[in-house]
């Protein structure tokens, strides 16, 4: 494997850790309904934990309410059960047919746990590019010990990686920016 292999190897991997930091965000609710919220929800369903959105419409009808509508009508018990016992801190409203979860607006207090929640979240994505960054360099390090590659190539390996690193970082920084500016918002 040559370093160019290795770093676009590595650039890949750093993708995947902010796609991974992303969808963590997306699982925030920032004061108005979003379909994210649900994502990690699961239903018991004939004695198999179902993702929720497999087994029902999820829709938005105002900006602070979301729709559940299940397509088996019996399932609508174990649904509510589910986000009763998930970590949402909403409580559903079944009327028989629909659950709504409906969004209370957002204290200053709780804006403020989620930004720092969004801070966590954003350290721990940065500890990822960075380990994988270190993983990148001990391959290309390694090459050079197995005489595969020349002290150059180590230098401008280490370079062209510390780039991709960075260029990666700034990108996560930018998407903590714009999840606690969506936070803060009332």
């Amino acid at each position: 494997m040559t370093t160019k292999e290795e770093i676009k190897k590595s650039e890949g991997k750093m993708q995947k850790a902010l796609n991974a930091l992303n969808s963590n965000f997306n699982t925030i609710r920032a004061g108005r309904a979003n379909p994210a919220v649900l994502d990690r929800i699961t239903v018991e369903y004939y004695g198999t934990p179902t993702p929720l959105n497999q087994m029902a419409a999820i829709s938005v009808p105002d900006p602070r309410t979301l729709m559940i509508a299940p397509w088996d009508r019996s399932t609508l018990k174990s649904i509510e059960k589910a986000i009763q016992t998930s970590d949402l801190g909403i409580n559903p409203n079944n009327d028989g047919t629909v659950i709504r979860l409906i969004f209370p607006p957002m204290t200053s207090e709780r804006r403020n746990e989620l930004a720092k929640e969004v801070h966590k979240m954003t350290e721990d994505g940065k500890i990822a590019l960075r380990n994988i960054r270190r993983d990148a360099m001990d391959k290309i390090k390694a090459m050079k010990k197995n005489n595969e590659i020349t002290e150059d190539d180590v230098k401008e390996a280490e370079k062209d990686i510390q780039k991709v690193t960075d260029k990666y970082v700034k990108e996560a920084d930018a998407m903590s920016e714009k999840k606690i500016k969506e936070i803060q918002e009332i």
